[in-house]
């Protein structure tokens, strides 16, 4: 056999060499689809299985585990991905995991890119924000509460006073609402504030606490409060319930068929006792009577309640159809940091501490009824550093 040339060889081989595939062509969905399989098939192979259901998790995992499901049930779709399916993916099973999710359309886990029209399966039109992917990630972190038992009671009240106007919610707004025994709705779930550590500085500067926080689907979290306030702040819907509403405490004036049942005094000391001396234009007593508040005072001078002087009437405000008992013990509750702590003798020579005198600017008090009209009350405190109302929380 004589030697032959390179080119000789080739002209040779080329005889013996395989018909070449006509490139196929594919529709710009098809190639949309066939490159969200891909995706899949490198998760198996980077993983050694199957992408997998479950809130515990990556994201990127639970939409391919979705987006395999859906791939399945599309004949079109199985057909098209046959000669691609090079680990038979599409038709096998593993051992059972979590149920497949049904999951909101608006959830980035619903997101089948390309399996509709004009889709791209590789483009994920709902992505989230880095700060977003960190609050999946506190969700993914949940554990099972060891003692929802008994938390279980506090959710069917709360989920009860919202249904019968006891409590409302409304927008979240400052991290101060943020504090032990508050409840939030975040992401279609109710979760309640049990417990909060020590406040202290992040790194940014900032103030931060680890919570303990309660879900109202039997499971907890560890977060910060920071985590909990970025949560809210990004879902739409995120809400705070409110504190029990006292109901209607006050009305401008009396409705049909309601009648009044009393009024707020707000009343300044004309002893000259030196610590009354020094604070007499805060110090004020606040109470809440049945009758006419000019007989509550008349014998002033011979009472210790009433620092066993004259009074002057510094403010009234009318209510209707309350009781007086209570409406005075929560205008107390609310000054109770401003509460004077002062012994006085009474007339017979006993030491005795009026308990219904507080250091607040008579404008503080004139606020507090404003916010006791609007139901916000609940949510407020003094604080006696700044002579103010704030939230709970707050100035602390």
């Amino acid at each position: 056999m004589s030697d032959l040339d390179l080119d000789e060889l080739a002209g040779e081989l080329a005889d013996f060499a395989p018909a070449k595939k006509k490139q196929a062509t594919y529709t710009p969905r098809e190639e949309r689809i066939i490159a969200g399989f891909e995706d899949i098939e490198r998760f198996y192979e980077e993983h050694g299985r199957l992408p997998v259901h479950g809130e515990d998790r990556d994201i990127f995992e639970r939409l391919y585990a979705v987006r395999l499901d859906r791939l399945r049930e599309l004949e079109e779709c199985r057909t098209l991905l046959t000669s691609f399916d090079k680990h038979g993916l599409l038709d096998r099973v593993e051992a059972a995991g979590p149920e497949a999710e049904e999951l909101d359309p608006d959830d980035l886990m619903a997101e089948l890119a390309g399996l509709g029209e004009g889709d791209d399966i590789t483009h994920l039109r709902h992505v989230r924000s880095a700060e977003e992917k960190r609050a999946a990630e506190e969700i993914a972190r949940r554990d099972k509460c060891v003692d929802f038992a008994k938390f279980e009671p506090l959710f069917k009240q709360v989920k009860d006073e919202l249904a019968n106007g006891t409590r409302v919610t409304r927008p979240f707004e400052l991290k101060a609402e943020i504090r032990p025994g508050a409840y939030f709705i975040v992401f279609g779930q109710i979760c309640y504030v049990a417990e909060m550590g020590e406040i202290f500085t992040n790194p940014q500067g900032r103030t931060d606490a680890r919570l303990r926080v309660i879900f109202d689907n039997g499971t907890e979290s560890g977060m910060l409060m920071r985590s909990l306030q970025r949560q809210l702040n990004e879902d739409d819907a995120g809400r705070r319930v409110t504190d029990p509403s006292p109901g209607p405490l006050f009305a401008d004036k009396a409705e049909d068929g309601e009648t009044e049942t009393g009024t707020i005094y707000v009343l300044r000391s004309k002893s000259d006792h030196p610590v009354v001396a020094e604070h007499r234009a805060v110090m004020h007593k606040i109470g809440v009577t049945s009758g006419a508040v000019e007989t509550r005072i008349a014998a002033a001078e011979k009472s210790s309640t009433y620092l066993l002087a004259g009074v002057e009437v510094a403010a009234t405000y009318k209510v209707y159809g309350v009781n007086c008992q209570k409406l005075e013990n929560l205008l107390h509750k609310v000054f109770s940091a401003a509460q004077i702590n002062l012994s006085i003798p009474d007339r017979f020579g006993h030491m005795v501490k009026p308990r219904e005198w507080f250091l607040v600017p008579l404008n503080v008090i004139d606020d507090a009824v404003k916010r006791i009209r609007d139901r916000s009350i609940l949510e407020y405190r003094y604080d006696p550093q700044s002579a103010s109302l704030v939230r709970h929380g707050e100035a602390e």
